[in-house]
């Protein structure tokens, strides 16, 4: 098996070195001083006492998946429609995508017969982009559970976690889902075939739509939010609000929230997605991770008071960051 893995950052590199090591035919897609640090001296994982050092084939030609039997797309949600079009082009005839990005995907209403079955969340896919450019039946879902950070061109942090857990978006346990599964196993990794997958979505989520706005807010970690009883209150409200509207779309999250809270404070002083991104000057993955749970909640006629605070001052430190994400990106 052949895997592409487009938008090798911090979780794309630390599944593609994995990968590699492992001896998995792999091929990373990136860009700028990421790039060229790899091929320059290839792409070293920070995993306390198992650092290691890979060396996948690495390119910023698109044309590289093509070939590969499945594409882990680890880009950020509100990139898709930049890439889509392109992306689907370069794609062979049986490649599949699997899609990494926090928060809610673009296609969970297609193939699905519970509530709100084919609605478009215009939060998550402006004018419906991701969705035209590819198809369902490529589509598989994928909910990335480690934690990293990237310290450093080519270097990458791996501060928890080592579950990747794939699923149909029609439920079935297909031998494309089995298969990629064995090579994520094969590099060591952890890689159940779920055919619940967008209730392991909404798991995680539980956790990204509270702790990553907060820390973005607060320039905190998760261990200090659950570590301070009135900032920790404000989590768990929004870890309610957000499970009534999971509910509402027929999903039990198999975690309660208050366990889900003592998770997020055994991960420490790592910094959500959300807070490196603000720090880096990049933009949050705000609309995949809040607003499209706001979305949701309004056509379900749900009330999300701590949830729709949190989003509107969240827009609003987005917004008068817009200045330096341009500075950076000049």
């Amino acid at each position: 098996m052949r895997i592409a893995i487009f938008g090798a950052g911090a979780i794309g590199g630390y599944l593609g070195a994995k990968l590699a090591r492992a001896g998995v035919d792999v091929v990373l897609i990136a860009r700028g001083p990421h790039l060229a640090a790899m091929r320059a001296n290839g792409l070293r994982v920070l995993e306390g006492d198992d650092d290691f050092v890979a060396h996948p084939e690495c390119t910023d030609d698109l044309n590289a998946v093509r070939d590969a039997d499945a594409v882990f797309l680890t880009v950020k949600a509100h990139s898709l429609a930049g890439i889509a079009p392109q992306l689907s082009a370069a794609l062979g005839p049986e490649t599949a995508i699997v899609t990494g990005q926090n928060g809610i995907p673009w296609w969970y209403f297609q193939r699905y017969d519970g509530p709100l079955a084919g609605t478009h969340i215009e939060s998550l896919d402006p004018g419906g982009v991701a969705a035209r450019s590819i198809p369902i039946e490529r589509v598989i879902g994928c909910v990335v559970w480690p934690a990293a950070e990237t310290v450093e061109p080519g270097v990458i942090q791996h501060i928890e976690g080592t579950r990747f857990t794939l699923g149909e978006p029609d439920g079935t346990k297909s031998e494309r889902c089995q298969a990629l599964s064995a090579a994520l196993v094969q590099a060591g990794l952890k890689a159940p075939v779920s055919p619940h997958i967008r209730r392991e979505i909404w798991l995680k989520l539980l956790g990204n739509v509270s702790f990553n706005p907060l820390s973005a807010l607060t320039r905190a970690s998760l261990h200090e939010i659950t570590g301070m009883p009135e900032t920790r209150a404000v989590a768990r409200a929004i870890m309610v609000e957000a499970d009534s509207v999971a509910r509402a779309l027929g999903i039990e999250v198999q975690l309660s929230v208050d366990k889900r809270l003592a998770g997020a404070d055994r991960v420490g002083v790592h910094k959500t997605s959300m807070l490196q991104d603000l720090e880096t000057g990049r933009p949050m993955e705000l609309e995949a991770l809040v607003g499209s749970v706001v979305e949701l909640g309004e056509q379900l006629d749900i009330d999300l008071p701590h949830l729709r605070t949190v989003y509107a001052c969240t827009k609003l430190l987005a917004k008068t960051q817009q200045p330096q994400q341009a500075a950076n990106e000049a």
